[in-house]
């Protein structure tokens, strides 16, 4: 169980919040913590408010490794509202435009095809991509557009194409940090000759993380009336789940002292290059993540306080 200090308990560890529709993230963030009493917390990469799903709160220390989660691939439900084209390429936008749809599920699925692999992106201008310092969705907002250079994505896999009542299109995408599935289905919409815009939108995982493990608020309101804060506590998963998919490496108890005091220490348990996840052999310890240097020796980047 987490320890109370002023502001809140003295947490760590991370939570897989299945994220309701209608609500941001900030503010399913803010009811999590508050669930938790927690002192300390974030989110790993917001879901718009349309959209349901995987969103990991990270609860203390976990906090230092919320980036390799917002870095990592995701995987999404998505329904595609064919014929319609809105300003903020989903379902909370003003329609733009309206066109006739005549298409297969084949010819759908056909041009999916067309965007796995490496490809680029423009961003929507209601990203929350930064302009000079302002996000764009607030340049947007006042009417103001700006050019927005294309970024590199991956989409990895695209698979149960659906064509629902001749204008709808349901599918499941696995895809890299970065990806906005609006404007893959923006692009859809493009490549059919019809337009569209997302109407329904799931985050599946992220990272490692699987579906079967979310809760909802709801669901967390409900574990905490029966068995209050050490009930949810234990519904937290361990910092180093973050980085499960990481090459592991094992250091003896001197290396690891002189980890902790932040210098680089050698160890013939390592890979060539890259970053690893770091434990201390003789507890089992998760110490944090280190950066293999080009001397072999391990470098400390993140570690775990105490």
């Amino acid at each position: 169980m987490g320890k109370r200090r002023r502001g809140g308990r003295d947490l760590n560890g991370i939570l897989l919040l299945d994220k309701s529709q209608g609500v941001t993230s900030n503010g399913a963030l803010q009811m999590a913590k508050k669930m938790f009493a927690a002192a300390k917390a974030g989110h790993t990469g917001s879901l718009d408010p349309l959209a349901t799903g995987m969103l990991p709160i990270c609860f203390g220390e976990a906090t230092k490794f919320s980036q390799f989660l917002l870095d990592a691939d995701k995987r999404y439900r998505v329904t595609a509202q064919l014929g319609v084209a809105t300003e903020t390429g989903d379902a909370d936008g003003e329609v733009r435009e309206t066109r006739p749809v005549e298409v297969t599920e084949r010819q759908v699925a056909e041009a999916l095809e067309r965007f796995l692999g490496d490809i680029e992106q423009i961003p929507s201008m209601y990203s929350a991509i930064k302009h000079q310092g302002t996000p764009l969705y607030k340049l947007a907002r006042e009417g103001i557009t700006v050019e927005r250079q294309p970024r590199p994505v991956t989409i990895h896999e695209i698979k149960d194409v659906r064509l629902k009542e001749g204008d709808q299109v349901d599918f499941e995408v696995a895809c890299s940090k970065g990806t906005y599935v609006r404007s893959l289905v923006e692009d859809l919409g493009e490549a059919l000759g019809c337009g569209g815009h997302v109407s329904a939108l799931r985050r599946l995982s992220a990272g490692p993380y699987p579906a079967e493990r979310m809760l909802t608020l709801e669901q967390l309101g409900e574990i905490k009336a029966e068995g209050g804060f050490e009930a949810l506590d234990e519904l937290l998963l361990p910092l180093s789940t973050s980085v499960a998919d990481w090459p592991r490496v094992q250091l003896a108890e001197s290396a690891a002292h002189y980890l902790r005091q932040g210098q680089p220490v050698m160890t013939s348990d390592r890979p060539v290059d890259g970053w690893v996840s770091v434990y201390e052999a003789s507890t089992g310890a998760f110490m944090g993540v280190g950066e293999v240097l080009e001397d072999g020796r391990i470098a400390p980047r993140r570690l775990v306080s105490g």
